[in-house]
């Protein structure tokens, strides 16, 4: 027969487990002596029963009833949570019946009170009955059934307090969803029936006919009065904070969450509709969480701009003309280079001189449209607007051949023309890109294969150089006249100065 070893709960866990074990003791014993000295104050106060020669018959039948009914209760609620709480005091997560099980713990506790209770109900009354006459037994017995609701509501009240650390783990497992066994309406007539039902109910059978004891009756009033504020004070106390405490959690992560802050969990400690709006704003981050994630490699896809363009006009065949400045990058014998060295040493070199080119064009407002193998478009214009297109495009042009040129790594060249083009999504309904097409994109890849026979390998047509700003003009020397491929006029090219003056 296989042995099984219990664990113990892990140290950051074992003052939660005494603090919580110590708590459902006090709480059965207190509740009860709670309730049992309402009675017998009551009965004391009132006179009653008034019949009955031999009382101390009954008094040592209610001591004795007493002193069964703590020893029944523990056992009964030692086995409840035994089957309940196991795991929480062995240090593991609890399985989904275990969660459901641990939910349960207010109202099985309160179930175990009102069962005593009850039973104690008809036993006294019986008692006084047999003892003296039937007003004795109706009035011993709605006496200690006063005090019987009385202790059922505090036990429910504080228990739920006193397993909030066993619930709030076996929410992780079983969040509230459907319908619920707690609700705050529970709560709420609950708390009423502590702070007015119970006291106006203890008055209601002093203060009317027919009288249920011999004694002047306002003495019993005045200590109904002080037991409705005492009670209404601590209930209406427990029922605050159970429902302000979650609210406020629940508003500072809003809070942060509205500044911009997706990395906010709300702890699920509450079994009710409470605990279903902590589920739903938990799930609302996480939504949030997923979105900006899917936006972000979105962005690192397409474009930080054209991820931006999308979510802001949604995802359609459209597009505009734009006069925008293309730059255009290749690597000079790229089919050299492939054949000369491993596939994973020419992608490292082509990633770093890639980051060259999103650090230059990102510096200037640019969008890097597409990589091409060892090439990349680069458009500035579009989808983003710029005051001044051509002089960020040949800022950038410079900054990527000094980069590439400190590195030593590859051999470029780089293309830079300027007109009207196409800009906007280019494919069909189910699957399409945001591109740029045009003369000045083909004239930009046409002059990079020029620039690659150049020394400076930078190239940018008269149209670009002419547009931008005069500071910016006189890092470029005007070149020869270039015959494009597909074009049928000659460019008019501007070099890069090696040096800028």
């Amino acid at each position: 027969m296989r042995r099984i070893r219990l664990r113990r709960p892990p140290p950051e866990r074992f003052p939660l487990v005494l603090r919580t074990s110590l708590g459902f003791a006090a709480l059965g014993v207190g509740s009860s002596v709670c309730g049992s000295g309402v009675v017998f104050l009551l009965l004391t106060l009132q006179g009653s029963p008034r019949d009955i020669d031999q009382d101390w018959v009954l008094a040592v039948v209610s001591a004795g009833y007493i002193a069964l009914a703590l020893l029944v209760g523990t056992a009964w609620t030692a086995l409840l949570q035994r089957r309940t709480v196991v795991w929480f005091v062995l240090g593991r997560d609890p399985t989904e019946q275990e969660a459901r099980r641990a939910l349960r713990i207010p109202t099985d506790m309160a179930l175990v009170s009102g069962t005593l209770w009850l039973i104690g109900t008809v036993l006294h009354g019986a008692l006084a009955g047999a003892l003296g006459s039937a007003w004795d037994a109706l009035g011993v017995g709605l006496t200690v059934l006063l005090g019987g609701l009385t202790t059922v509501g505090l036990t429910y009240l504080i228990a739920e307090r006193v397993a909030r650390p066993v619930m709030t783990l076996a929410l992780s497992v079983s969040p509230p969803q459907g319908r619920l066994a707690v609700t705050v309406l529970t709560r709420l007539v609950l708390t009423w029936a502590m702070a007015s039902g119970v006291p106006m109910l203890g008055v209601l059978f002093v203060a009317t006919p027919p009288s249920l004891g011999d004694a002047d009756p306002t003495a019993s009033l005045i200590v109904l009065a002080v037991i409705g504020l005492v009670l209404g004070a601590f209930a209406t106390a427990l029922l605050a904070r159970a429902v302000a405490s979650p609210l406020h959690r629940l508003r500072v992560a809003l809070d942060e969450v509205a500044r911009g802050r997706t990395d906010v969990t709300v702890p699920v400690d509450d079994s009710s509709e409470i605990g279903m709006l902590q589920t739903s704003v938990n799930d609302m981050v996480a939504g949030l969480r997923e979105r900006e994630r899917l936006r972000d490699l979105f962005g690192r896809h397409v474009g930080t701009e054209v991820a931006t363009h999308a979510l802001e006009y949604g995802a359609s065949l459209s597009g505009d003309v734009r006069e925008v400045t293309a730059l255009f990058v290749d690597v000079v014998d790229s089919t050299a280079l492939a054949y000369r060295m491993p596939p994973e040493e020419l992608v490292a070199k082509l990633n770093r001189l890639f980051t060259a080119v999103v650090d230059a064009v990102a510096t200037q407002g640019g969008l890097v449209n597409k990589f091409q193998g060892d090439a990349a478009l680069c458009v500035f214009g579009a989808p983003t607007r710029l005051a001044d297109p051509a002089t960020s495009a040949l800022l950038a042009a410079r900054a990527i051949r000094d980069a590439v040129r400190d590195t030593g790594e590859l051999d470029l060249g780089i293309g830079v023309a300027a007109g009207p083009v196409f800009a906007g999504q280019l494919g069909t309904s189910s699957r399409f890109e945001y591109t740029v097409i045009g003369d000045a994109v083909n004239e930009a890849a046409r002059l990079t294969e020029s620039a690659k026979k150049v020394p400076g390998r930078l190239l940018a047509s008269a149209a670009v150089v002419e547009a931008a700003t005069p500071s910016e003009q006189r890092n470029w020397k005007r070149g020869r006249r270039v015959q494009l491929r597909g074009r049928k006029q000659a460019t008019v090219t501007y070099a890069a100065l090696t040096r800028p003056e």
